[in-house]
């Protein structure tokens, strides 16, 4: 572990707030790269994709879980991804006045980014901030601006992605239309205390996943939660775990955050140089373990002018 990381996680709240404040005005400084190749190295959490449309719930879901999640002893970061301001681009809900949780607490801590002018639902500083928590806490949730058609990142950065559908707004259609029905691996159904129309969005959203073939082994699962009543909540931790546990198992969990390293670094090559300059460097992969950053880095060096 280097010296910057080991003092991160004993710096508390405010050594990570500053931190990540460096990778957003620094990103390419060699002691934000050092920093992130550390932590790519240290991962420990379990990383939570948390999506679905505005207004469905998914930061009230979230706020509840993380009570449940401390009371078992695990620490949660958050990175909460917002609309952005059309005046200052920043989060518009950067306040997060929806998500409580005690200032008090070294064990929660949250991070909001605006999307600003990305379509797949992520901020384009949300890899390299989730990389850092991830060898922080325990559990680590990225929650979304949205998902549909074109907003489907969170496959490619979350260890287990779920997806959160309202009922009785027509989500679970919109959910077999959108081509996103091989996204998840948990699907929601918030306000379950609704009674009927909530039982039906359920029927459907099964109907739908009967039509999708499990991921690499793993049938998506669907469940009902109220975070008004507190219902389903520990079924849903449950479940999470279960997932972790089967990621751990024959290498899984090694091999889907290598194939997200590679598809961030081939991202982050074609912001940088666009499309030509991108193939300029040629095919991008990874040796085992080899941290995105750090190649990145290099990348950036060869092929940047002088």
């Amino acid at each position: 572990m280097s010296d910057a990381l080991a003092a991160l996680r004993t710096g508390g709240k405010p050594a990570l707030a500053a931190a990540l404040g460096r990778i957003e005005s620094a990103p390419e400084a060699p002691e934000t790269i050092a920093l992130l190749d550390a932590a790519y190295g240290a991962a420990r959490a379990h990383v939570v994709g948390m999506t679905g449309p505005p207004g469905v719930g998914k930061s009230s879901l979230v706020g509840a879980l993380i009570p449940l999640w401390r009371t078992s002893g695990r620490t949660v970061g958050v990175v909460a991804v917002d609309p952005s301001s059309r005046q200052s681009g920043g989060a518009l809900l950067g306040d997060r006045t929806r998500l409580a949780t005690d200032p008090t607490d070294d064990g929660v801590f949250v991070r909001s980014m605006a999307a600003r002018d990305r379509l797949g639902g992520l901020a384009a500083l949300t890899m390299p901030a989730m990389t850092l928590m991830r060898a922080l806490y325990d559990i680590v949730v990225v929650e979304t601006v949205g998902v549909g058609q074109s907003e489907t990142e969170i496959a490619a950065l979350a260890d287990s992605v779920v997806l959160c559908v309202q009922p009785g707004s027509g989500d679970s259609l919109q959910f077999m239309k959108a081509g996103v029905v091989e996204i998840p691996h948990l699907v929601v159904v918030t306000k379950s205390d609704m009674g009927a129309v909530a039982r039906r969005a359920r029927a459907d959203v099964e109907g739908a996943l009967s039509l999708s073939a499990a991921q690499d082994g793993w049938t998506a699962e669907v469940m009902s939660v109220s975070t008004v009543k507190r219902d389903g909540l520990d079924v849903l931790i449950e479940t999470l775990d279960r997932r972790r546990q089967f990621l751990a198992e024959a290498d899984r969990l090694s091999a889907r955050r290598h194939a997200q390293a590679e598809a961030w670094l081939a991202t982050a090559l074609t912001e940088r140089f666009g499309r030509e300059g991108a193939r300029k460097a040629g095919a991008v992969t990874l040796a085992a373990g080899e941290s995105p950053f750090g190649r990145f880095a290099k990348i950036i060096a060869a092929l940047a002018p002088t």
